[in-house]
């Protein structure tokens, strides 16, 4: 299909975080990922912040593809666990990418604790041709609740209640939770720069 929009390559091989940015994204680009270069490397992500991560990210894949890519790195920050999982949270649990598993274990660390004081994190990195662009965070205070609840989302949604609603992000819907979320924070940010930077 022929297209006059420019390509912003996410990249992850994540369909649910890609989708959200999609969603997010409108239609000024043409939303692909890593997925859609099947001969893209997976980028170690060796970094112990977010920027290191998403920065790594960002500057790999954009030297493998032409245009612009936007990495993201994010987490679940809870404050009675010194701000674990934090960067570890796709693997809390023991294996990578494992939402069941790494539930469990933040139900199990929880169980009993007072303090479910947490936030959701998120630094997203745009660059091109192996040089970064422009970094941009966002973040989403909120707590952790006792139990799961509600079905949508992904990851640790169910267990996460924002600042002001007694809702889950999995309770919530997509249009809410992108307009309250880490994701859709920086996000916006992201899109404000390509707009006046007329980056594409």
């Amino acid at each position: 299909m022929q297209t006059d929009k420019p390509r912003l390559v996410v990249a992850t091989r994540n369909a649910h975080k890609t989708d959200e940015i999609r969603q997010m994204i409108g239609d000024r680009f043409v939303v692909l990922n890593a997925t859609d270069f099947p001969d893209l490397p997976e980028v170690e992500e060796t970094g112990t912040t977010f920027l290191e991560n998403a920065t790594l990210k960002a500057v790999a894949v954009s030297r493998q593809v032409g245009g612009i890519v936007l990495s993201d790195d994010s987490g679940l920050e809870v404050d009675a666990l010194g701000g674990r999982p934090g960067v570890w949270s796709s693997s809390f649990g023991g294996e990578e990418g494992n939402h069941a598993r790494n539930n469990a274990r933040l139900a199990e660390e929880m169980a009993g604790v007072e303090d479910r004081a947490a936030r959701f994190r998120c630094v997203m990195v745009l660059a091109r041709d192996g040089e970064v662009v422009a970094d941009f965070s966002g973040a989403v205070e909120g707590r952790i609740l006792t139990e799961m609840s509600g079905a949508g989302g992904f990851g640790y949604d169910p267990f996460f209640a924002p600042e002001g609603s007694d809702q889950s992000f999995a309770e919530l819907g997509a249009e809410v939770k992108n307009q309250l979320s880490h994701r859709g924070r920086a996000l916006r940010q992201v899109v404000r720069f390509l707009e006046k930077e007329d980056v594409g």
